[in-house]
Parts: C-alpha cells; sequence; structure tokens
C-alpha cells in the first residue's frame, strides 16, 4: 500500500511507503491530508505523561516545500509496464487485449530506421503482430496503427506507477486528468485519422 504524496499546492510528487510517509508525519511536514486514514503506527510512552505516540497515514498528504516536479517540464519515464498500462493490454495492429507478458514494445518507425525510443513511436503489440511487422514501418508493413500514441501527463504518469491504487488516490488523480486521456474514457480508443 502507498500512499500519494503531493506538493502543498496539490501537485503529486511521488508514491510513498507507509514508513516513508510516517517520516513527513513526525517532522511536521505534512500540510494537508485527504482520503481516509489507511494506517496507524504507535511509538513509545511520553515519561511525563504516560500517553503514547501515534501516527495515523492518510492515502493523500499535502507535504510543504516546493515542489521537486513540475508539470510543464515532466517528461515521464518510458517502460514496459508503463506502455502497457497506457494502451490497456490492447494490440495496436490487431487490436486484442493480451496479459503484460504476450506483450512487446514496438516501435512504429524501427529502430534500424532511427526510430527513437520515446512515447511517441512506442505502441504496445502482441508478439505475432510484433514479428509480422519486423523492421518495417506501418505502412510498408501494410498494418495500419488501430490508435495514436500520445505522452502521458503528470497525472496519467502517477496512475501509471502505481498498480495498486486505492478508490480515493484514484478518484483524486482521475479528477485532474487531461478530457482526452483514454485513463478517463475507459477501454475506449480514438480511431488514427
Amino acid at each position: 500500500m502507498k500512499v500519494l504524496k503531493l506538493s502543498a499546492q496539490g501537485l503529486p510528487q511521488s508514491w510513498l511507503t507507509l514508513e516513508q510517509a510516517v517520516l513527513y508525519y513526525a517532522a511536521d511536514a505534512v500540510r494537508w491530508e485527504s482520503g481516509g486514514a489507511i494506517a496507524c503506527f504507535r511509538g513509545g510512552h511520553n515519561a511525563r505523561t504516560g500517553l503514547q505516540s501515534v501516527i495515523e497515514v492518510n492515502s493523500i498528504i499535502g507535504t510543504r516545500g516546493m515542489p521537486a516536479i513540475n508539470p510543464h517540464t515532466l517528461k515521464p519515464g518510458l517502460t514496459n509496464s508503463k506502455l502497457f498500462a497506457r494502451d490497456r493490454g490492447v494490440c495496436a495492429y490487431c487490436g486484442q487485449q493480451f496479459s503484460e507478458h504476450d506483450l512487446t514494445r514496438e516501435h512504429i518507425l524501427p529502430q534500424s530506421a532511427r526510430g527513437q525510443d520515446h512515447w511517441m513511436n512506442v505502441v504496445t503489440a502482441c508478439r505475432p503482430c510484433n514479428h509480422r511487422k519486423g523492421a518495417r514501418t506501418p505502412e510498408q508493413a501494410r498494418m495500419p496503427l488501430l490508435y495514436t500514441p500520445y505522452v502521458p501527463s503528470l497525472w496519467e504518469d502517477f496512475i501509471l506507477r502505481n498498480r495498486r491504487i486505492l478508490a480515493d488516490q484514484m478518484e483524486f488523480l482521475t479528477a485532474h486528468l487531461p478530457r482526452s486521456s483514454r485513463m478517463r474514457r475507459g477501454h475506449e480508443f480514438e480511431a488514427v485519422a
């Protein structure tokens, strides 16, 4: 279980373990919190009062200080698991949905033709389609793309980073998704013009 750490202004900064989140609470660096309490940590007893220290950790916390991540300059890192999640496990060529171990990262402009390894040049493909396309462009292989690639926004990237998002965290993140986001519209894909 992870805690969504936000800047004081509400911009996503990182996913924290419960232990990391407790350190922000203990340092009095939590400016605000949202969502429900997801863990309770109990410490030692105060020698004077006899009271035990207790820290309740919420699922979403806003922390003091300047944001480390600027949404306007962020370039989300590309990993296979994030790519497959962005594309909902759907092959860009045959349109079928597959489990992650049956998928590959497919370069639209092949790397052998100087195609770059970045979000706008990669899609999810099943192994048979990737093999059939080979080192050709979709046009050369006569395999048109069924959807267009895109660079995930900051909010989408945070959804793609974590496979076990709590309902209140997902509600917070999806409320900030761009209107054009595939994550907002469920499993629909826009057609390539």
